[in-house]
């Protein structure tokens, strides 16, 4: 796959202020990426850098293999941008909306009636297109922002807090946008985002961030082992283990009994290596089992030990 961003050691100063901190990544064609951090660590400047609002003091920029300083018309073109306060005219209806920014980005005046239209549909507002924004909610408001991100229908997607503020509901409905634009449009989606539930059911890699600077980065998968050797594995059982299964798990070096039900058992193994010797030991004391599930590492889980390493090392 062809890297549709690529950051290369981008900085940003505001005077004594160093708001973004020498940070590189890469981003694939198609790829859902989320940026993680708490309020102040860089990702909305970082979004503003990519997205060509401002100029790095330090490092490049690439999007579509274009310098995002020197070819920023070029790449303005092919993004859509989300920013975490939508941007609409309050004063017009959902589609004199969308029918602006069309023509603002250059679509033949003959495809704006139907591209309008269609991104009304997709985010559900066709039965509101022609009522006022200002009368829309906060969720109705966030997925006419959306749309406007889209209408142009960007390659690149960079969306700040799409979901900041929004209830249970409408969050859930722009959630389901985000994983259509991905999943059956295509489109690379560069995804900011305090929600880690929603960054862990979307995103397929992560940047978490602090301070202006990147603490780490990389799947779910490749951050928990990372972190972590040990895994949790819960084993069933048919029915109740025999103690001989129990005692023969427990002689396994770093092997650790957390919790035991009446067919269950949940351990904490140090080496992910030993798994099979875990499960070996237990079929040779005649456990019967039914299951085996290691426990993956939720994202929360991997985020807050990050950024408590983070604070360690600082």
């Amino acid at each position: 796959m062809n890297a549709i961003i690529q950051v290369e050691q981008i900085s940003r100063t505001f005077g004594s202020i160093t708001a973004v901190d020498g940070i590189s990544l890469s981003v694939e064609e198609g790829e859902v990426f989320g940026v993680l951090g708490p309020n102040g660590s860089g990702k909305t400047t970082l979004v503003r850098l990519l997205a060509g609002v401002l100029a790095p003091t330090g490092g490049t920029a690439h999007l579509f293999g274009k310098d995002v300083t020197r070819d920023g018309v070029y790449v303005r073109q092919r993004i859509g941008v989300l920013t975490e306060t939508p941007s609409l005219y309050e004063r017009l209806t959902a589609r004199k909306n969308l029918t602006f920014f069309a023509r603002l980005y250059g679509i033949p005046d003959a495809e704006v009636a139907g591209r309008v239209d269609a991104i009304l549909s997709l985010m559900n507002l066709a039965d509101r297109a022609d009522d006022l924004a200002g009368g829309f909610s906060k969720g109705m408001k966030q997925r006419l922002a959306v749309a406007r991100a889209l209408i142009h229908d960007p390659q690149l997607v960079f969306l700040d807090e799409p979901t900041s503020g929004l209830d249970p509901e409408a969050s859930r409905q722009v959630t389901g946008i985000i994983r259509e634009m991905a999943a059956d449009q295509g489109k690379t989606i560069f995804l900011c985002t305090h929600n880690l539930g929603q960054a862990q059911d979307l995103c397929s890699r992560v940047a978490m961030l602090s301070a202006g600077r990147i603490l780490a980065q990389g799947s779910r998968d490749d951050l928990s082992e990372r972190l972590w050797d040990a895994v949790p594995l819960e084993m069933e059982f048919q029915g109740p283990p025999p103690d001989a299964v129990l005692e023969a798990i427990l002689r396994i070096a770093g092997v650790t009994l957390e919790n035991r039900a009446e067919t269950t058992i949940t351990l904490r193994v140090q080496h992910r290596h030993q798994v099979p010797t875990v499960i070996r030991a237990a079929v040779g004391q005649g456990g019967d089992i039914v299951r085996v599930s290691p426990r993956e590492y939720s994202l929360e889980e991997i985020y807050f030990a990050v950024q408590e390493q983070g604070r360690r090392d600082a």
